[in-house]
């Protein structure tokens, strides 16, 4: 119920706390576990956090309702599982350690994920004090017989339950869960019928009635399903516009291994990045730099290591020759930098030599797990931070939020502080606003409403606001607001010239975050000149050679598209 993505898009994207959402949880089910989603030493983020910050957001979670943990670490590193499981065993609740299935444990050429792989890993997580074991196949990889095999070798040789999670993407999931419970797995993830299937888990009305009248009858009432599916299917109308657009299974997951979480997310920032006709390219490429890192295990936040570069490369239109040429200069996204930097952790068959070389330059790597040393965040400064972000004294639970994504967290206390909580209203009210006449009633607290009656909405003035008459319980209100789309239009921005050395251009789509010189800096080979966000995605532009910042084009808080001119370089 809570974890994952669930805690970054609560604030960045819905302008909820994740904290309150859990506390209403528990509130109104308290005697049903909830479960949530542990990234080891990543949190509930895309980075790794010093080990203290891990420690007080895990205590903050099993406080705030959080009855059990599932963690796994992106690279199968168990050593960066350790202080994890640790925090979630010194909080007496329980652990569910889970390692990441990937590559085919069937194929006889396979020589890392094998059976014995995964046994032992198994092991590891056992000795690391465990509860229970996870499987957590994140792409829909682990096949029918693979399920079967995997499974039965587990209850053999560990004294845990076992647990399978699996995703639909390839169209198996449900056979693959079928052939699990034959071999005796404790426990399999299913969803709701109507929010089932693709990249979503297999469907769990489906299931509980192929297992109907056998001796692994679930005993799951099929009626109540139906009544809390349909409930489901009306609440996911309220999102369609933000629907991926996957009507069918996607057996092209077997060739790149993308997880089914980063699947729809990878093809909105195809969208967003203005190349979604060009998806074949993106998986291929996601494929490539798989191969070209080493066969790495790819869940978040390995696999936005991967999806990034796979960006990169079809919008700057590299090819795996050139991403691996020694002579060939690469913008790589910030992502894959701390990654071959050892920022996330070891894999399994270490980093390619040469491209590690080729992406660090002269940096050295790490070897160790990274908590180890990373410097324990000050805790009362961070409190502080936080709170002339908030305007006001913040909780523990806020602490921790701003711990973890103190620009998401200083983001959605603005929201707050503009508009207050808004987790009262309707889903399609939040998203696209009210019609002419329309009513609704909000529930601000237990026995506390509202009735707010939009009337209309006035022209706009010469300052570009307009005012907008509405009804509080019968009241006449009115507010005025800012017409934002009476706004300039953004100028077109030069373009780099492709056979001009010294013009310096955005190597992909997104907003240019800094500029890290000016007009007549000297500047080496490899130095930073400006970095650019999109969709999470950071990428530092570098100079490809020494000289010196001619001209700046374009300032930071720019929007650029691929190609557009930076700034000018000129000789030393």
């Amino acid at each position: 119920s809570w974890g994952g993505a669930t805690f970054d898009v609560a604030m960045r994207f819905l302008k909820e706390d994740p904290w309150e959402r859990l506390a209403v949880l528990s509130e109104r089910m308290p005697n049903i576990i909830q479960q949530m989603l542990l990234r080891a030493s990543n949190a509930v983020g895309y980075t790794n956090y010093p080990d203290n910050v891990l420690r007080h957001f895990v205590d903050q979670a099993a406080d705030a309702g959080v009855d059990l943990f599932r963690i796994f670490d992106s690279l199968n590193w168990v050593e960066n599982m350790r202080v994890a499981i640790d925090a979630v065993l010194d909080t007496g609740k329980l652990c569910e350690a889970a390692i990441c299935y990937t590559g085919d444990l069937l194929d006889p050429n396979e020589t890392t994920y094998t059976l014995s792989y995964y046994v032992e890993g198994a092991k590891e997580l056992e000795a690391a004090g465990a509860h229970i074991l996870g499987i957590k196949d994140m792409a829909g990889l682990c096949k029918p017989e693979a399920a079967r095999r995997l499974v039965y070798a587990l209850r053999d040789e560990v004294g845990l339950p076992v647990h399978f999670h699996t995703h639909d993407t390839g169209g198996t999931a449900a056979a693959s869960v079928l052939a699990a419970v034959e071999a005796g797995v404790d426990a399999f993830d299913a969803a709701m019928d109507s929010m089932s299937g693709l990249t979503s888990q297999p469907n769990l009305g489906s299931l509980v009635e192929a297992l109907r009248n056998t001796p692994n009858d679930t005993g799951l009432d099929p009626e109540r399903i139906r009544i809390l599916s349909h409930y489901w299917e009306q609440a996911r109308l309220g999102y369609e516009a933000f629907e991926a657009d996957i009507r069918s299974g996607a057996s092209e997951v077997y060739v790149h291994g993308m997880p089914g979480g980063q699947f729809t997310n990878l093809r909105q920032q195809a969208q967003a990045l203005g190349i979604a006709e060009r998806w074949p390219e993106v998986a291929h490429a996601y494929a490539d730099v798989n191969e070209m890192f080493g066969d790495i295990v790819k869940v978040t936040p390995s696999s936005k290591v991967v999806g990034d570069m796979a960006l990169t490369m079809v919008t700057s239109g590299l090819t795996k020759q050139q991403v691996l040429a020694p002579d060939v200069a690469v913008d790589f996204p910030d992502s894959v930098v701390a990654f071959f930097r050892g920022d996330i952790g070891q894999p399994t068959n270490g980093f390619p030599e040469a491209l590690q070389a080729k992406v660090l330059g002269d940096e050295q790597p790490i070897t160790v797990r990274p908590g180890s040393v990373l410097p324990a965040q000050d805790l009362d400064q961070a409190r502080g931070e936080a709170e002339a972000a908030a305007g006001r004294a913040v909780s523990d639970r806020e602490l921790a939020s701003y711990l973890l994504y103190p620009k998401v967290f200083e983001e959605f206390m603005a929201h707050v502080q503009a508009f207050g909580d808004v987790a009262a209203l309707p889903t399609r009210t939040f998203f696209y606003g009210m019609t002419d006449g329309e009513e609704i009633t909000l529930t601000l607290q237990r026995g506390v409403q509202v009735v707010i009656r939009f009337i209309t909405v006035s022209d706009a003035d010469e300052e570009g606001t307009r005012r907008v008459f509405f009804e509080v319980n019968g009241q006449p209100r009115s507010v005025p607001v800012s017409d934002r789309t009476r706004a300039a239009t953004r100028p077109v921005h030069p373009k780099a010239e492709d056979d001009n050395p010294n013009h310096v251009a955005a190597p992909t789509p997104g907003l240019l975050a800094t500029v890290a010189v000016s007009s007549g800096q000297r500047v080496e080979k490899g130095d930073v000149l400006a970095t650019i966000e999109a969709m999470k995605m950071e990428t530092a532009v570098r100079a490809d050679r020494a000289g010196i910042v001619a001209r700046l084009v374009a300032t930071a808080g720019t929007q650029l598209d691929a190609k557009d001119l930076i700034l000018e370089l000129e000789e030393a």
